[in-house]
């Protein structure tokens, strides 16, 4: 895990591969990330955030069209 991202606000959601970091307090609420992928980013479910839904390479293609930097990904 990311120390840096968590003591900044985010929380981490932990895959096999990657792990995905949130913070809310600087979501623009884009929506991104849901329509990017359903599987991987889905709010009707807990967690909804599933990194290991999807391939490594979706959930880094929809990570980086986050336009606030609320989401972050780590490769483990």
């Amino acid at each position: 895990m990311d120390r840096a991202l968590l003591d900044g606000g985010y929380r981490c959601y932990t895959g096999e591969k990657i792990d995905v970091y949130f913070n809310t307090a600087i979501c623009q609420h884009s929506g991104n990330c849901v329509r990017g992928n359903g599987k991987l980013f889905n709010l009707k479910r807990k967690p909804w955030i599933m990194p290991d839904e999807v391939e490594v390479a979706t959930v880094v293609k929809v990570i980086d069209t986050c336009p606030s930097g609320a989401l972050k990904y780590r490769h483990k």
